[in-house]
């Protein structure tokens, strides 16, 4: 066995598990205080007729927390000429086991309620986030029941059938007619104006996704960094997503090399 490996090793069973065991009440149900307290600090719910609905980000947290992260695995367009609309499916995955532990399918559509004028990469963020929430709504709802919020995520209550009913207005009566103003003509060799297009954004892919929970695994990476970086990592573009991968292994060369620099 080489140094390095046996360094690994060492540093691996002495490393201590700071997260939350799901398969034990008594802790999850000090999660369930904990992540009440967390989302009434930082304002991470949205009251719906009268009940509080937790923002993805809470979801986020108490996912986090137990050591759960969400990875999306792709995100499919099936507009048409009248609608613009994308799915999702996200996966949850456990740090600790190496599995995925759930799932989550979501969309989201122009169509809807206040989204007429949503641009399309803003359609296929929305069905992400919807579907990172929903995978977590799937295993973690009593958790957040627990805590004393609603066990859907907020994002999913944009959807019309979820909004209360707005009462009709009567029916004014018809205004005056007025004379239209003139319109003005366009040459018909006139250059057509066209609107320019949003310059779309490309997402980590899966498979760096999975890179940066690796590395975030290793023992000499502290909490905190972790933490830090799984709440963003679906923010992340390729770019910025090739930028942490190098940095996070750059840092975990620099802490074998000097073991002083890793947190206690």
């Amino acid at each position: 066995m080489n140094e390095a490996t046996k360094t690994t090793k060492e540093a691996t069973k002495k490393a201590k598990v700071e997260s939350y065991d799901i398969s034990r009440s008594d802790e999850t149900l000090d999660l369930a205080k904990d992540l009440a307290k967390f989302i009434k600090d930082n304002k991470l719910s949205t009251t719906v007729q009268g009940k509080e609905f937790v923002n993805v980000e809470g979801w986020q947290y108490a996912g986090s927390r137990l050591g759960i992260v969400p990875i999306v695995e792709h995100v499919i367009n099936v507009s048409n000429d009248q609608e613009i609309k994308y799915q999702a499916k996200v996966q949850l995955w456990d740090l600790r086991s190496q599995h995925t532990v759930g799932a989550g399918f979501a969309v989201c559509s122009n169509k809807e309620s206040g989204k007429k004028f949503y641009q399309e990469f803003a359609i296929m963020s929305m069905a992400q986030t919807r579907a990172v929430g929903k995978a977590y709504r799937n295993i973690l709802a009593w958790i957040i029941r627990a805590a004393g919020y609603e066990p859907t995520p907020a994002e999913e209550m944009d959807y019309n059938t979820n909004m209360p009913s707005v009462a009709t207005a009567p029916v004014a009566a018809p205004a005056p007619a007025v004379a239209l103003p003139t319109m003005q003509v366009v040459p018909a060799d006139a250059p057509a104006t066209v609107a320019a297009e949003p310059t779309p954004v490309h997402y980590a892919t899966a498979s760096q996704k999975e890179e940066i929970i690796r590395l975030l695994n290793h023992p000499v990476i502290t909490r905190q960094e972790k933490t830090k970086m799984l709440l963003n990592i679906n923010r992340l573009d390729e770019e910025r997503a090739v930028q942490a991968i190098a940095k996070l292994r750059k840092a975990i060369d620099d802490r074998e090399n000097t073991p002083e620099k890793v947190a206690a």
